[in-house]
């Protein structure tokens, strides 16, 4: 009797997508809605502080993709075209906080300070590569699709 059936691990699949889709929009709604509770930290403030341009309209427009694709993320609604502006977000973001200050931090220092990102990075590469998985509204819509055409 083994554990390791396909009906277990196709079940254990299941849920780890939807704890990544959990953790990548948890980070990222948070994040969103910060930018606009704390505009002078995390909001424009910050904008202006690293150099964004047009920091009082990037800081708004970031928050509400953050917002939006990260709601989109937890659903499992157009996953993986709401990964897209996300990986454009993390990847702006790694640049202008992190690399820009490698030399100042130093390379442990750096790699500390980006471990969120970093991990972001990772988890919407993830689910832009694999999808949403089972339990999500893209499984639900391209199930009911092949009933309606099948």
């Amino acid at each position: 009797m083994s554990l390791n059936t396909d009906a277990t691990w196709a079940d254990r699949t299941v849920k780890a997508l939807l704890l990544i889709r959990i953790l990548v929009r948890w980070v990222f709604l948070s994040e969103g809605i910060q930018k606009f509770l704390f505009p002078d930290s995390l909001g424009v403030g910050r904008f202006v502080k690293i150099g964004i341009p047009w920091p009082q309209v990037m800081a708004p427009f970031v928050g509400v993709v953050e917002i939006v694709c990260g709601s989109l993320l937890l659903l499992g609604l157009i996953t993986r075209l709401a990964t897209v502006p996300l990986l454009i977000d993390i990847s702006v973001a790694i640049y202008s906080t992190k690399i820009v200050t490698l030399a100042k931090n130093g390379f442990w220092g750096t790699l500390h300070e980006a471990r969120t990102d970093l991990s972001m990075l990772l988890g919407l590469t993830f689910l832009l590569l694999v999808g949403a998985g089972a339990w999500s509204l893209d499984a639900w819509f391209a199930e009911r699709r092949g009933a309606t055409h099948g």
